[in-house]
This record gives structure tokens, C-alpha cells and sequence, in this order.
């Protein structure tokens, strides 16, 4: 058995549009921006990961800055196939006589068609994996939490990923209602883009849009610990001279309302479906906030204001994916159920 396990290697990955998380031995070992940048005479990796995204905006012709990932499924299949195995390279930077056969847990979005499920399941195999697995993210983020997913009574977990915001109620160790939609970090992003070309007549790349999320993003108007206004600095689109423009986390709350509201209508869709028995149950324990979009702020007020059910959200929200991953590889017999 020993010879064996020394000739496989577990891992979990969540390959998210906005960053991928290797779990391996229970720890997280790779965190990394899903971005990849290739030399497009020769088709060889340059960079990948953070190295990558700080190229994001700033390279020459030869050079392309790739998210294999949009919408949560992949997008540029070389370069996804690329990206993994640069990734899983990292968890053994010393060169070795041999890989090792590797076997993988990966999350996908519940709404994933067999095309986009295939897509996953061929760039692991190229990328070295023997056995792969795939979970759906809800149920790996209800694992995460540290929900008891197959106990008889309704979780409800709202996972706001990059590229898709998972819905679902778990009962029994399976999903009952969920609820996929392509409305997440990226749009938020893009709609602070869009809203700083149109309101301060500023151009900004896709890095300065998120670095204003993080900073100032907001869901609701009136926060009781506001955050300091940001400094944005830029050309002038019509005079290309270089301008200074602070932006109040209110103005961002006002700009990203029209988006979060199309994932209240998810979340208030998704509770529509949901057996009666099962809806008290999430009206008692409250719905489960997970992704980089729970850290939003004033995202659970707002929600419980419109949806009047409490929102919790998890802790390391961006992690609990992973987490969950992780957990369903140790326990591939225990949660074979679940795993496709």
C-alpha cells in the first residue's frame, strides 16, 4: 500500500474563474489568480497565476494574458490544460525521475452542461490526473461550512464565485432546488468599469475595476463602518491627460445595485421551488453565504432585508469551496454519492 501511495498523489482543486485553490494532505498549497500569460509565437507558458496578473494589461504583442475561465466553465481549453498543470507543479517544485499518477477532486457549477462537464474532465486527464472526480461547488461549499449535508433537514447555500453565483437546498446528501446564474465577481467588476468610464469620464483596466471592489465595493449605502474613498488614477477619455478621481463606496453601492439585484431574484427563485418542509427549516438556520462575493459588504443586510431570512456568512468565504473539495477527497467512499 505504501509503494502505492507514494506513486499516487491526492488533490482537490477548485478551478474558479477568478482564482484556483490546490488543496493536497488537508492543506491549501497553491492560491493563485486563474490567469496564464503565453508567448503567442511559440505557444509556451510564460507565467501563470499572480506572476501573470501582473502582467494583466502590460504586455507587448507577443505576449497574451488568458483567463481559461469565464462563467465559471472553460473558456481556452490549451490554455486551462496549461494552467492546471503549471498549477499542479507547484505543489513539488523539485524536479522528480516521474510524476506521479495523480487523483483529482474538482468542483463545477451545478448548471454545468456534459459539454462543459467534459471540458473539466479532459483537461485534468491531459494534465496528468488518472482518477478524476467532480463535485458541484454548492455541495462542496455546504461541505466547506461544515453543513451535515446528509442529515434530513434544508441547507441553503448562495455561493457568489467570479464567473457564476450557485444557488442550492441540500437535503440528503443530494440537491433539491438550485439555481445557476452568470452573474457574479466579473460583473460586478465590469460594472464598475462601465460606471467609471460613464460618471468620471476616467478609463480604467479590469485590475484598477477589482482593486475598487475590494476596496470600496458595497452592496448597501449606508454602512456603520465605511471605508475610506478610494483614489483612482487615470487618462481623461476625451483629453488623455492624467486625472485623479476618489470614488465613495456609496457611488460603487449605486453602481452594482442593478447586479445584485438579478441574484436577489435567484436566491427569491430558488426559495420559490423549495419544498414547504424544507423552507422552514432555512427560515429557522438562516442561508449560507460563500465566494469572494460574501465579502461584500453589507451583502448579508441587504439580502436579509429584501428576503427576510438571516444570511450568515462563512468563514473564509473564498476557502470554503476548496474546503469542501478537500473533505470529499479524503472521504471518496463516504461521499461517493456525490462525486461524478
Amino acid at each position: 500500500m505504501g509503494l502505492f501511495t507514494f506513486l499516487t498523489q491526492e488533490i482537490a482543486i477548485d478551478l474558479g474563474t477568478a482564482n484556483t485553490i490546490i488543496i493536497h494532505n488537508g492543506k491549501v498549497v497553491v492560491d493563485e489568480p486563474s490567469v496564464v500569460t503565453i508567448d503567442m509565437k511559440t505557444d509556451k507558458l510564460v507565467a501563470i497565476g499572480e506572476k501573470a496578473r501582473q502582467m494583466q494589461g502590460k504586455t507587448h504583442a507577443n505576449l497574451k494574458t488568458i483567463r481559461p475561465l469565464q462563467d465559471g466553465v472553460i473558456a481556452d481549453f490549451n490554455a486551462a490544460e496549461q494552467m492546471i498543470r503549471g498549477m499542479i507543479k507547484m505543489i513539488n517544485p523539485k524536479k522528480r525521475f516521474f510524476s506521479p499518477a495523480l487523483k483529482m477532486v474538482i468542483c463545477i457549477p451545478s448548471g454545468s452542461t456534459e459539454v462543459e462537464i467534459r471540458a473539466v474532465r479532459d483537461s485534468s486527464e491531459h494534465a496528468g490526473g488518472r482518477d478524476v472526480y467532480m463535485i458541484y461547488e454548492p455541495m462542496a461549499a455546504a461541505i466547506g461550512i461544515g453543513l451535515d449535508v446528509e442529515a434530513p433537514e434544508g441547507n441553503m447555500v448562495v455561493d457568489i464565485g467570479g464567473g457564476t453565483t450557485e444557488i442550492a437546498v441540500i437535503s440528503l446528501g443530494g440537491i433539491v432546488t438550485n439555481k445557476s446564474i452568470r452573474i457574479a465577481g466579473d460583473d460586478l467588476t465590469a460594472d464598475i468599469l462601465e460606471y467609471m468610464r460613464h460618471q468620471h469620464n476616467i478609463k480604467i483596466g479590469e485590475r484598477t475595476a477589482e482593486d475598487i471592489k475590494i476596496n470600496v465595493g458595497s452592496a448597501i449605502s449606508e454602512l456603520d463602518e465605511p471605508p475610506a474613498d478610494y483614489i483612482v488614477r487615470g487618462p481623461n477619455q476625451m483629453t488623455a491627460l492624467p486625472i485623479e478621481v476618489p470614488v465613495s463606496y456609496q457611488e460603487i453601492a449605486h453602481c452594482l445595485d442593478k447586479s445584485i439585484s438579478k441574484i436577489e431574484t435567484a436566491i427569491l427563485s430558488a426559495l420559490e421551488q423549495t419544498p414547504p418542509e424544507l423552507y422552514s427549516d432555512i427560515v429557522t438556520k438562516g442561508i449560507w453565504l460563500a465566494g469572494g462575493g460574501a465579502l461584500l459588504r453589507g451583502l448579508d443586510k441587504r439580502l436579509f432585508d429584501k428576503i427576510n431570512i438571516p444570511f450568515h456568512i462563512a468563514e473564509d468565504p473564498l476557502r470554503a469551496v476548496a474546503r469542501g473539495t478537500g473533505v470529499a477527497l479524503k472521504n471518496v467512499d463516504k461521499f461517493s454519492f456525490l462525486l461524478r
